[in-house]
């Protein structure tokens, strides 16, 4: 379980406007592939230096051209 002050460190992450490349979050420092948008109000996104970023890019893509396919 997280400390509340590890949250506040990965909060301060996701807050840097030096981690967001556009609309892209990119830090290799921290471990969540899932982190809030630089406005949390607009949703979540993916931390593109992970490699499970594109993992999950690529099987959402697969499954959608499968589910075209079967169906």
């Amino acid at each position: 379980m997280k400390t509340k002050i590890d949250q506040e460190i990965l909060d301060r992450m996701s807050k840097n406007p030096g981690n967001w490349h556009g609309p892209f979050y990119f830090n290799l420092k921290d471990p969540r592939l899932i982190v809030p948008k630089y406005d949390p109000t607009l949703g979540w996104t993916l931390n593109f230096a992970s490699p499970y970023a594109y993992l999950t890019i690529i099987s959402v893509i697969l499954i959608v051209i499968a589910s075209g396919y079967f169906l």
